[in-house]
């Protein structure tokens, strides 16, 4: 048994987490994480968890997504690995198999096609998905992982700035393509935006979300498209709770990923030594998704902790902001009204 803490240990580790956070390099290394780590065991989501749960991972084949897949298909999950490539996701499910079967579990994976800036693609995908079963699936998490970082402004094959697509537009009209699956979760269903703490850099892009004016930086785009996310949470959590889910945005540090060696080399090599695996950077991820209580929902979490959205009020949005986004993204999404 645990023992009970005291209300001075409590307050010791919330002020070395805050310092830990303001921090940056200490907050999102591996040393954040393992020190943070020693604070929670008594936290971890209990064995088979998600036993008879159905999960679903956009994103799924590589680094956090393939991290993710692992640790929701250990908590007893049927995952469904959603990917752009199904033969390049192979070698992924290949591995997650096999560790757990290295630990003596079993895995039930799907690998599924999508690409989620292809807005034609996700209403496909997911108006076949509640299909099946005569119509009766069910899906009880749904997590936002697939993310993309290109060198030059790219747009979609609908027309708009790809980070923008790929991680607002295509994830918002997903989820709400896929409310009949999403209602069905006995226990009520739980979504998860995968974010980045490069956010905190950012103000919201009202006046320019698809990056159109400017000297357009790749980095600068995934940041604010990250910032987005993070502040439209809220939104959705409204939008979504009379569905009876719940809504959250994390960011998992500075995690070693394919992802990141394509996109920023250099920061990875200068930092690598820092860098977290991709399993502990998807751990608040599959945290949120299965531990219960059920945490509050509309919110942002880093290392299982809900965090400040802003730390400098210059990044803060101005009243009226958010919600004028919203009716862009409402609108560019295909969602319809509030």
């Amino acid at each position: 048994m645990t023992p009970s803490r005291t209300a001075t240990e409590d307050e010791a580790d919330q002020g070395l987490d805050r310092v830990l956070d303001r921090t940056v390099v200490l907050g999102y290394s591996r040393l954040g994480f393992a020190i943070r780590r020693r604070r929670w065991d008594a936290a971890d989501p209990r064995p088979g968890a998600l036993a008879g749960r159905t999960a679903l991972v956009t994103g799924g084949g590589s680094g956090l997504g393939e991290a993710t897949v692992l640790g929701l298909a250990r908590l007893g999950a049927r995952v469904h690995v959603l990917v752009r490539s199904p033969e390049r996701a192979a070698a992924a499910v290949a591995r997650i198999e096999r560790q757990l079967r290295d630990e003596g579990l079993t895995a039930d994976l799907r690998v599924e096609r999508c690409d989620v800036s292809d807005l034609s693609a996700v209403d496909a995908f997911a108006d076949d998905l509640c299909s099946r079963d005569g119509g009766t699936t069910t899906l009880d998490v749904l997590v936002h992982n697939a993310g993309v970082m290109p060198s030059e402004r790219t747009d979609s094959v609908d027309g708009h700035e790809l980070t923008v697509a790929t991680h607002v537009l295509g994830p918002i009209r997903l989820t709400e393509r896929l409310l009949p699956a999403l209602r069905r979760s006995e226990h009520g269903a739980r979504v998860v935006f995968v974010a980045s703490g490069g956010m905190y850099t950012q103000p919201l892009p009202v006046d320019d979300p698809e990056f159109r004016h400017g000297s357009y930086r790749g980095a600068v785009a995934y940041a604010r498209s990250k910032r987005m996310q993070v502040e439209l949470t809220p939104v959705l959590d409204r939008r979504w709770s009379s569905d009876r889910l719940s809504t959250y945005v994390m960011h998992p540090g500075w995690a070693d990923t394919p992802g990141l060696a394509r996109s920023l080399p250099g920061f990875r090599t200068l930092s690598r030594p820092l860098l977290r695996t991709a399993q502990e950077g998807a751990d608040t991820a599959v945290w949120l998704a299965a531990t219960d209580p059920v945490p509050p929902s509309g919110t942002f979490w880093h290392d299982r902790r809900q965090r400040p959205t802003s730390y400098r009020s210059s990044t803060r949005p101005g009243p009226g902001e958010t919600d004028g986004l919203w009716r862009w993204v409402a609108a560019a999404a295909g969602v319809g009204g509030p």
